[in-house]
């Protein structure tokens, strides 16, 4: 099992075997207790950074000691409160869940099914279908393609020959690259922009586009977070 705080920076193949929320019978642990210890003694790096070996040895069976018996204390409240949580979101989210089969018609194999389902597709979805990725890609390639005449590309090239020989060079490219996809597609006629295949695959593209965006968003949040569960070292070297 990986903890909740690390499971979603792994992608959602590994999520789906491994994250608390998929595995039968982890209830309300999210898998990170060794966090919980490791916010607490991190305190004591600060105080004990300039003692001596005995002394630092000291200190933190001290901590572990007092931190064991003070759990131990809190034991019984612990239980009871997490068992009244636990029967309130039983009762809410039974209601809930009810509710859901009801209006979408479905029963608890449904559910089952639909992980098995997600599995499966993530699974064979290591990487895009051939056709997809060349078709994406030459959207791609024709969204580069400058929009003008041969008459705004003379006047262009009056004012700044570098620029519109820069130009031309990346237009022959994207036409060989364009021709080179058209020959793989065996696509007789050039997709317009805002056709329907045009727009269909440009959709997709965006999507890719946003998706790594995304993953890229939720590991820096994840390193964030990181970074915040640090803040109390601040102290070191004071």
């Amino acid at each position: 099992m990986v903890g909740a705080f690390h499971g979603h920076a792994h992608n959602q193949r590994c999520q789906l075997d491994w994250h608390p929320m998929y595995i039968e019978g982890t209830g309300l642990t999210e898998g990170e207790r060794c966090e919980h210890i490791f916010s607490s003694s991190n305190n004591l790096a600060w105080s004990t950074r300039h003692v001596s070996t005995f002394h630092r040895h000291q200190m933190i069976e001290e901590h572990f000691t007092f931190w064991d018996q003070d759990k131990y204390v809190a034991l019984s409240i612990f239980l009871r409160n997490h068992y009244r949580e636990v029967l309130t979101l039983i009762h809410k989210l039974s209601t809930e869940v009810s509710a859901v089969k009801q209006a979408l018609n479905l029963t608890d194999t449904n559910f089952a099914q639909f992980h098995t389902d997600e599995r499966s597709y993530l699974e064979s979805l290591k990487e895009q279908p051939l056709n997809d990725r060349l078709q994406i890609h030459y959207v791609q390639v024709l969204m580069c393609v400058p929009v003008g005449d041969l008459n705004q590309i003379n006047a262009t090239l009056s004012q700044a020959q570098i620029h519109v020989n820069t130009t031309y060079a990346k237009l022959q490219h994207t036409e060989t690259f364009t021709a080179h996809i058209e020959g793989w597609l065996r696509i007789e006629e050039w997709w317009t922009i805002g056709g329907n295949e045009y727009n269909k695959y440009r959709d997709k593209a965006l999507l890719q586009k946003y998706c790594v965006a995304l993953d890229e968003l939720e590991h820096l949040v994840v390193m964030h977070l990181f970074e915040l569960s640090k803040l109390s070292l601040s102290l070191i070297g004071k």
